[in-house]
């Protein structure tokens, strides 16, 4: 039975379908970068820090293949369907973490961790802080999750 809908039955479609708009969506985005780092604390001698952090303080360093998870918060617009352009989204990821953490050592590259240790909870924290600045509305963010590696994932959210 195929018919078109009449005016009454349009507006009422319509007005059902506007009463969705404006629901919270989560929307994620993921980006994988390279770094290497030394877990040291300045505040600790050495012994501590061989006993803390083990063979992660070793001198040289070592590296990880980071998956960094952006999630952002928010209604969706009734006019453009987003709760942000997915491609703003991407440059912001960008400048905050691919620009500032793939293929560095973190230790020595980002003036950020001088005085701080590069654990992945303090990488976490550091891309919020980062993001927060380049959103448009820092209140969309979410969370920011890291997986260090398959057995090692941290989540912040701005706590």
């Amino acid at each position: 039975m195929d018919r078109k809908m009449n005016e009454e039955e349009h507006s009422n479609h319509a007005h059902s379908m506007g009463s969705k708009q404006g629901r919270t969506v989560y929307l994620s985005r993921v980006e994988k970068i390279s770094a290497c780092h030394r877990l040291h604390s300045n505040h600790l001698s050495d012994e501590e820090n061989k006993k803390i952090y083990g063979k992660c303080n070793n001198p040289n360093g070592h590296g990880h293949n980071y998956t960094v998870t952006v999630t952002l918060k928010g209604k969706v617009d009734p006019v453009t369907g987003m709760v942000i352009n997915i491609t703003d989204l991407k440059e912001y990821m960008k400048k905050a973490i691919m620009d500032t953490l793939d293929h560095k050592n973190i230790d020595l590259d980002v003036p950020y961790f001088k005085d701080i240790v590069s654990t992945t909870e303090n990488v976490a924290t550091y891309i919020w802080d980062q993001m927060t600045q380049l959103l448009p509305d820092p209140s969309l963010l979410y969370e920011v999750k890291i997986h260090e590696t398959d057995k090692n994932i941290v989540f912040y959210r701005g706590e």
